[in-house]
């Protein structure tokens, strides 16, 4: 041990209620990188899938077929007004019993083609998507319609007056209120907890159930880390913005 580690261990030694234990104890840093990996992978996937979707639905939002934009509202609705951790549990244990299975590693046991993560990543994002629907539609509604009518003078096409000029304009608007929701969208990835996917909560759980006088650490670990990846995350969509913005537009 060095000098630190050996801090820590009589830290625990003198207050047994104040354990880092992952600070010295290799096996439980292992399993609080483990996690936290494992959240960064979650909040990832979720924050770029929730992306897709929110930008296709707004798309489809404003589809002439009446069945598609029904369909979208419906989508809406139901994740909007639902727990995530309701639609999370339904996602896995409702839905989850129909998909396929293959033969696992070992060759005997069965596994189901779409895992705990991938059912979290699924529920989360169509959770978040469904406000994103919502922001990216708002952003496009803001677009004069004058500004169209402009890009369709110049010999645009329907497609590429929205790649080229609606969307890019529509984004800067929407990008304050893109902020807020995948903010929180980080934040509910916690509740992947519930169906056993070892992202961090799940681990620092199974640390201090391990080792009870850890707890108190553990869960100030978790505040600050949390803090940490919201603020890295704020950090990047703020200076996005700036970068983005455009003097008398959309501010």
């Amino acid at each position: 041990m060095n000098g630190l580690e050996d801090f820590f261990v009589q830290l625990a030694d003198d207050y047994p209620r104040w354990n880092f234990i992952w600070l010295y104890d290799a096996r439980q840093a292992d399993r609080i990188l483990t996690g936290l990996w494992m959240t960064i992978k979650l909040s990832i996937a979720c924050v770029l899938l929730s992306v897709v979707i929110g930008v296709v639905g707004a798309l489809l939002q404003g589809s002439k077929n009446a069945l598609v934009r029904s369909l979208i509202q419906g989508y809406i609705q139901f994740f909007r007004n639902t727990p995530p951790l309701v639609q999370l549990l339904f996602f896995y244990f409702a839905l989850g019993q129909f998909t396929p299975v293959v033969v696992g590693p070992d060759g005997w046991t069965e596994q189901p083609i779409i895992s705990n993560v991938g059912w979290a990543i699924i529920s989360l994002s169509f959770f978040a998507g469904a406000f994103n629907v919502e922001i990216f539609r708002a952003g496009i509604e803001a677009v004069p319609n004058t500004t169209r009518e402009a890009a369709t003078s110049l010999g645009m096409g329907n497609l590429q007056t929205f790649a080229y000029v609606v969307f890019p304009l529509s984004l800067r608007v929407s990008i304050p209120a893109l902020n807020n929701n995948l903010v929180n969208l980080v934040k509910t990835t916690t509740q992947a907890y519930a169906v056993a996917v070892p992202e961090l909560l799940y681990e620092s759980v199974s640390v201090w159930n391990d080792y009870p006088s850890a707890q108190n650490p553990t869960m100030l670990l978790l505040l600050v880390t949390y803090l940490a990846l919201v603020g890295v995350l704020v950090f990047g969509m703020n200076t996005w913005e700036r970068n983005m913005r455009i003097p008398g537009y959309g501010n």
